[in-house]
C-alpha cells in the first residue's frame, strides 16, 4: 500500500489506513516510537506493561550524576540467602 508524505501547518505527516492501523493493532492517540534504519523509517508501537510505565523512559530521567548505593535490609530471616 502506498501513501503520501504531506505538509501540514510547519510540519510533515503520513496518513495511515484504518486496515493497516488494525493490523499493527493500534488505535488514534497510540504511542509509537519512530526511528530511521539504514534509510529505512520504522514506526514501533510502543507497549506499556500495566499502560502506565515504559523503563525506557524512566532510565532516560535518571540524573546523569546520579551514584547507586548499597542499601542495607538487615539479617535474613526465615530461608533468605544473602
Amino acid at each position: 500500500m502506498n501513501t503520501r508524505i504531506q505538509k501540514w501547518g510547519n510540519s510533515q505527516g503520513l496518513r495511515l489506513p484504518k486496515s493497516i492501523l488494525e493490523k499493527a493493532d493500534l488505535t488514534v492517540e497510540d504511542e509509537v516510537s519512530i526511528r530511521v534504519d539504514d534509510g529505512t523509517i520504522l514506526i514501533t508501537p510502543v507497549r506499556r506493561i500495566r499502560g502506565k510505565y515504559c523503563i525506557e523512559n524512566l532510565v532516560a530521567e535518571i540524573p546523569a550524576d546520579y551514584i547507586v548505593k548499597e542499601t542495607d535490609w538487615g539479617k535474613p530471616e526465615g530461608n533468605e540467602e544473602w
